[in-house]
């Protein structure tokens, strides 16, 4: 513990005489035989600052002795005890806002109590209300279980029985009703069409014979025509030389007038019976083109009859598959009313411990709601202490890993010591500390002991702002329990910088 620690490995480390000369009561109170101390300080200091720029320029004064040791100084900072507590909401509501803040900057709070509100406990509280409800409902229903089916229920419940197997006979004899009319309008339609049908067929057999009749008069207008045609050409031919014998007075002016008027009476009867044939032809085409039309009429008459027929015979089946559905809707609907009736007329162990684990699920719905309510809409506290800083306000968004608020227990102030590597082993529980504040955050001195020396080593906190501080030092953490006295003056300074210095 005496001897001087390699320089290198402490290079911010000062001589406790620079430090305790900063305080009045050691100023004034120092003899000057200690001035020869000092002078070794200062080149103590001298030496430390620029022992990492000229290290070959080191070497020990052989004249001077090596000073003791008295204390190990280090930066650090203010702490409550247990370290700054970070309350934030549950990471499952990201994207939740905060509906109100209900403590303010400096408040001191006990533990589990509401710290803020989220913007879902209306809705949560609106989830206890109904799971409170249910059990509300599930106990009565226990409770008539209990009690067992009234007479009135069982009277209701046959009466029902009852008035089901009235309605199935209802509709049963409607359906069949709805069936009789359908197989009635079957056989009236089918008489219906094929009454058509057989006039039609009369009137096909009219066309025919009309057809017949025209081809008789066609062929006796044939015949006519022939005999006529026959005839004008004989008259014709005789007639050619009755103008030489008129011309040669052979035969009289009359005579030759005679002949020639029977030539063209000839040719006048001949196409009297031409016109008389071509409109016996026409006739018969007329006769023909009007049976087709009566045979296309029978053939239609007759699809008619298969499509109607086809689709009564449907409607009757379709009718008949309606009625056995009813019915065994009806049959399906009286013996589940039967066994409902059998079922309410006893109390049933089965029942009762049914209605049992309805209640108790929903007690466990209760119980649920309850814990999100308690633990989704509020944050709270989990121990006291006083709050440090309030980090978001009614409207803000929960985000994960940002803190509502930051709180701790500032009646019992800590100092955390940035002790290097290299004074570590110095260092031991219960030793006497002086803190001064580095900022002047507070006045005097503050006083404490070591209460814990940290297990681990690491680099110096970002709290540091030096720019010339060697951030890539390795230290290990010392935490320093405050006098009671010293509490109070620094409670609202968490984080404060300070200067710590362990006397050994």
């Amino acid at each position: 513990m005496g001897q001087i620690p390699d320089l290198k490995d402490q290079p911010n480390s000062k001589s406790v005489t620079h430090w305790v000369t900063k305080t009045k009561a050691f100023r004034f109170t120092i003899p000057i035989v200690v001035g020869g101390i000092l002078a070794t300080g200062v080149a103590a200091i001298y030496t430390l600052k620029y022992a990492q720029q000229r290290p070959t320029e080191l070497s020990p004064s052989p004249s001077l002795p090596p000073p003791a040791i008295k204390s190990v100084t280090a930066l650090g900072r203010l702490e409550p005890a247990g370290e700054v507590i970070q309350v934030s909401a549950p990471s499952s509501l990201e994207g939740a806002r905060v509906q109100e803040i209900l403590v303010n900057e400096g408040d001191w709070v006990r533990a589990n109590q509401v710290i803020a509100v989220l913007d879902n406990r209306d809705r949560l509280q609106s989830d206890l209300d109904i799971a409170q409800k249910q059990v509300k409902i599930a106990q009565a229903n226990l409770n008539k279980v209990k009690a067992g089916a009234k007479p009135g229920t069982i009277n209701a419940q046959t009466a029902k029985i009852g008035r089901l197997g009235v309605e199935s006979q209802g509709e049963k004899d409607a359906r069949q009703t709805n069936i009789n009319s359908l197989e009635t309008q079957l056989i009236e339609t089918q008489k219906a069409e094929d009454a058509k049908i057989q006039a039609q067929e009369k009137s096909i057999e009219s066309k025919q014979a009309a057809i017949e009749s025209q081809k008789a008069i066609m062929t006796a207008q044939v015949t006519s025509v022939n005999r006529l045609k026959e005839e004008l050409d004989n008259a014709e031919e005789d007639f050619e030389r009755y103008p030489k014998l008129a011309a040669d007075g052979t035969i009289s002016e009359s005579e030759f007038k005679r002949r020639s008027l029977g030539v063209k009476t000839a040719r006048g009867l001949y196409e009297e019976a031409q016109a008389n044939l071509s409109q016996a032809q026409a006739n018969l085409s007329q006769a023909r083109a009007n049976l087709s039309q009566e045979e296309a009429k029978l053939i239609e008459i007759q699809a008619n009859k298969t499509q109607t027929l086809a689709t009564l015979r449907e409607k009757r089946t379709e009718a008949k598959v309606n009625r056995k559905k009813t019915e065994d809707v009806f049959q399906g609907q009286i013996k589940e009313e039967e066994a409902t009736l059998e079922e309410i007329k006893e109390v049933r162990p089965v029942d009762v411990q049914q209605a049992e684990a309805e209640v108790e699920r929903a007690l466990a719905g209760v119980q649920k709601a309850q814990t999100d309510l308690k633990s989704l809409a509020y944050v709270d506290a989990k121990e006291a202490g006083q709050i440090l800083k309030i980090n978001k306000r009614p409207g803000a968004i929960v985000e994960q890993g940002k803190p509502i608020v930051e709180m701790g227990k500032t009646d019992q102030m800590i100092a955390i010591a940035e002790v290097y590597e290299s004074d570590i082993s110095k260092v031991r529980i219960g030793q006497r500390v002086t803190i001064n504040s580095e900022g002047k955050a507070f006045s005097g001195e503050l006083h404490g002991n070591v209460r814990e020396i940290g297990l681990k080593i690491g680099k110096k906190d970002s709290l540091s702002t030096d720019p010339a501080a060697d951030v890539d030092s390795r230290v290990v953490e010392v935490k320093i329990r405050l006098r009671p006295e010293d509490n109070k003056r620094v409670a609202g300074l968490t984080f404060s910088k300070v200067i710590v210095e362990i006397f050994l």
